[in-house]
């Protein structure tokens, strides 16, 4: 028979056994626990390399709403590893989509991370694992505006062109009516004329403002000499300066040379010499001044106008955008002349500044890169072709001549 010394000893030994076995299940169900949820939490496999290569704003989120990686863009909207969505309208997106299981998708006017800027964008969240979600953030505010500016653009031009076509037809009738009247026959079809001259500077200047917004580059490029771009313009608008009472001036940096599209950059600058022209008093002067800073040229155009209020000067690059409607009416302009002179602008890689002060007149400065100065030989070639093209179009010209009066 043992003695109680040994049954005291098997007991306490059977219970440390006993103790110990439980220890062991219970730091197993642990470890197997912590295991599940390392598993249930990571993330998937190609999932944070393909964050990596999105242009868009996405994350990956986990059960409780923390984000545990980001696509490079994800930041502009304030979202980083390790926090939560600041945005409740994402979160409530990203808390259905985890209820109701699949993908879901919305169009959300959201603020963009700490700029407090309004977006419009395009959300979607998406269930990737029982423990994981990913939401796409996708920004369409600049979409949005183009569509606006499209619609715009098409309302604008519908009502611009409805003017001169109605007035035309309206004085086609008056001449009817006025047949038996030489003289008013004459008032009225100087005015149609007018109208038709009016209108065939507004389609025209469409059609250019849309080969500049369309095309991916410049149809002929090559080495422009700003001293040819400034005598065109000058020359081009010195009837209407001299109709106008308004004196031009030219001076600066001379033998400055830049690489684009001469036709294009002599309509730009025309176009800001024709504006400073329509909105200076007689008696004034619009001075065209170059500069050479560094690597760029400055081509200014000033006047010594009515000037514009700084409310219009954020707005007057605009298509059909008048800082004063009823001048402009009485000028014949389109609202289109700016418009043009920004994208040719930057079409050539540059831009376009504008200092002014109401009273006291405004600057407009087309900023463009220098280029080297050709070759005498390339510049000699330049000459002949242009002097070609001229002779083609004047034999043209004779031909079509000739054949009206055949």
């Amino acid at each position: 028979m043992p003695s109680p010394h040994i049954a005291l000893i098997a007991l306490a030994l059977g219970l440390l056994i006993g103790v110990g076995v439980t220890l062991l299940m219970v730091w197993a169900y642990r470890a197997r626990s912590r295991f599940a949820d390392e598993v249930s939490t990571q993330i998937p496999q190609g999932v944070t390399d393909v964050l990596a290569g999105m242009d868009d704003a996405a994350c990956v989120l986990d059960a409780s709403g923390l984000v545990v990686a980001v696509s490079q863009a994800a930041t502009g909207f304030g979202i980083t590893t390790g926090a939560a969505l600041e945005n409740s309208e994402l979160r409530t997106l990203v808390r259905r989509v985890r209820a109701a299981g699949g993908s879901v998708s919305e169009t959300l006017r959201i603020t963009r991370g700490v700029t407090l800027d309004p977006r419009l964008v395009s959300a979607r969240a998406s269930v990737i694992s029982p423990q994981l979600s990913l939401l796409i953030i996708r920004d369409v505010t600049e979409r949005e505006r183009l569509d606006q500016m499209r619609t715009d653009f098409v309302a604008n031009t519908s009502h611009e062109l409805k003017t001169p076509v109605g007035a035309v037809s309206l004085l086609a009738e008056a001449i009817d009516s006025a047949a038996d009247d030489p003289d008013q026959v004459r008032i009225f079809a100087s005015r149609i004329s007018a109208e038709a001259s009016r209108l065939g500077q507004l389609t025209g200047r469409i059609m250019t403002l849309s080969r500049l917004q369309a095309a991916e580059s410049l149809a002929e490029v090559g080495a422009v000499a700003i001293d040819e771009i400034v005598a065109a313009s000058i020359e081009g608008h010195a009837v209407q300066a001299d109709s106008a009472g308004v004196e031009l001036t030219r001076g600066g940096d001379r033998g400055v040379w830049v690489r684009g599209d001469g036709q294009i950059l002599i309509e730009a600058v025309g176009n800001l010499i024709a504006n400073a022209i329509a909105y200076s008093p007689k008696g004034s002067r619009v001075g065209v001044g170059v500069k050479a800073d560094g690597d760029v040229v400055e081509i200014a155009v000033t006047d010594q106008g009515i000037g514009i209020s700084e409310a219009d000067r954020e707005r007057v690059f605009e298509r059909f955008y008048r800082a004063d409607e009823a001048r402009s009416r009485r000028t014949g302009g389109t609202g289109l002349g700016l418009s043009i002179v920004k994208h040719a602008t930057q079409r050539h890689g540059g831009e376009v500044r504008l200092w002014s002060r109401p009273g006291r007149g405004s600057t407009f400065t087309i900023r463009l890169p220098i280029t080297a100065a050709p070759d005498a030989d390339d510049a000699v070639s330049k000459k002949s072709k242009k002097k070609k093209k001229r002779a083609q179009k004047a034999a043209a010209v004779d031909r079509a001549r000739n054949g009206e009066l055949a």
